[in-house]
């Protein structure tokens, strides 16, 4: 069955950085997009990048371009998020997400905070 598993997460301060992973398998990964969301307390997950089969394609939600970087290792089965210059207002959970099998991951916690 399909499985995402993310790790990276953490407790970091304003303008660190955290680099998410997530392990995808029981699909071929290698032929699908994926993409990342976040959820903050109390309000809706809402999207925060995409990127296709390669790493021609990528998109970002307008608050976090130029800080995040999503990529994909087709050998390793991975899609990271590399955050930059975090803010405050990054702290959410993010997951991961397969939208040919509309499958997510259990999502892990940034937190930034000083």
């Amino acid at each position: 069955q399909v499985q995402l598993v993310e790790s990276g997460g953490g407790l970091v301060q304003p303008g660190g950085s955290l680099r998410l992973s997530c392990v995808a398998s029981g699909f071929t990964f290698s032929s699908s997009a994926m993409r990342w969301y976040r959820q903050a307390p109390g309000t809706e997950r809402k999207w925060v990048a995409s990127i296709g089969i390669t790493d021609d394609y990528r998109m970002y939600e307008d608050s976090v371009k130029g800080r995040f970087t999503i990529s994909r290792d087709n050998a390793e089965n991975t899609v990271y998020l590399q955050m930059n210059t975090l803010k405050p207002e990054d702290t959410a959970v993010y997951y991961c997400y397969v939208p040919r099998f509309s499958s997510w991951g259990q999502g892990t916690q940034v937190t930034v905070s000083s």
